[in-house]
């Protein structure tokens, strides 16, 4: 049996695949529960070919956790251009969607490619189940789909399913045995929240001994965050969670860089201001620190620095075992 902490870290696409090139360098064993709703682009295509829940983020997440050469990696994330009757899937989605309609479920495809990327640590989907997500505007609408949600340009009230779903069991073992739960930065609408709308899933963690911690947006999403303080996310999640669900909050207390801000600027974002004061008044624990960085024209987090603070973290408050 492994000595290692066990760590579970929820969400998907870009947010949690930056996250996990820092935390897969550090002695844990690494759990990624990726939610499986997206149907736009190559995944929304192979969605609807192949009656297949997403592969995107899946495969997005196994090259962030792959050890294999930079080579091996473009390889797998190449993408073929207009001229193809391919244009616009990439080899690791092509793959993944060979293995399920092979295999017939993501329980023994996984591992195959997981194998073949030499992938360090576990990832799991929240559901095998094949739904669509729905949202539910202010005004009463119901919108299906993950790409049409995040275009609407109404308030989202509410999330669910098009169909009843179970969460995968391996995700409700990990969560059990987890020592630390953590919900990545990325869409709280359409990466983190997909996974705490179903009630196994909840249950699981509110259940769990582990404290849970939430690494924060450092800038707001148009349409979907707009003025959010760092408090505001939490209390967005606790709407899902029962309240003092969330110990910890990891932020970014540092200005995004001078060169980075046209860029913020012109996708109608701001920068998430972190208040220490309400967050505190909350009962939540504040790990701030200078987190952001400029990489291929992107605001990220740091990901060797934040997954530091995690494991610092994780080191200082073991398992509730009482």
């Amino acid at each position: 049996m492994s000595s290692k902490k066990k760590v579970v870290i929820f969400g998907g696409g870009s947010g949690l695949s930056q996250l996990l090139k820092g935390i897969i360098q550090f002695p844990w064993d690494v759990t990624a529960v990726v939610s499986v709703s997206d149907n736009g682009g190559s995944t929304g295509e192979l969605r609807r070919e192949f009656n297949i829940s997403a592969v995107g983020d899946f495969t997005k997440v196994m090259m962030a956790m792959s050890a294999r050469s930079d080579d091996v990696k473009d390889l797998f994330s190449y993408r073929f251009d207009k001229s193809s009757s391919l244009h616009g899937h990439s080899i690791k989605n092509l793959i993944m969607t060979a293995l399920l309609e092979m295999k017939g479920d993501y329980a023994h495809s996984l591992p195959v490619l997981a194998e073949i990327l030499d992938v360090k640590g576990q990832i799991l989907p929240v559901t095998e189940d094949n739904v669509e997500l729905i949202g539910f505007d202010n005004q009463g609408r119901t919108i299906f789909g993950e790409e049409q949600i995040t275009k609407s340009p109404l308030i989202i009230k509410g999330l669910g399913y098009s169909a009843p779903v179970s969460a995968t069991p391996g995700v409700l073992s990990a969560i059990q045995d987890a020592d630390l739960i953590v919900f990545s930065s990325g869409s709280l609408l359409t990466s983190i929240l997909p996974n705490l709308i179903i009630p196994e899933v909840v249950k699981a963690i509110e259940e769990s001994p582990a404290p849970a911690l939430y690494i924060s947006n450092m800038l707001t999403q148009p349409g979907e965050t707009d003025g959010f303080a760092v408090s505001d996310h939490i209390r967005m999640l606790e709407n899902y969670l029962k309240p003092g669900t969330i110990h910890a909050v990891i932020a970014n207390n540092a200005e995004i860089p001078k060169d980075g801000i046209v860029l913020v600027r012109s996708e109608g974002k701001d920068q998430v201001p972190v208040d220490e004061e309400v967050l505190k008044e909350m009962g939540i624990d504040v790990i701030a620190d200078n987190l952001v960085i400029l990489e291929d024209g992107y605001i990220r987090h740091n990901a060797m620095k934040t997954a530091y603070l995690l494991f610092s973290y994780l080191m200082d408050h073991p398992r509730d075992e009482n």
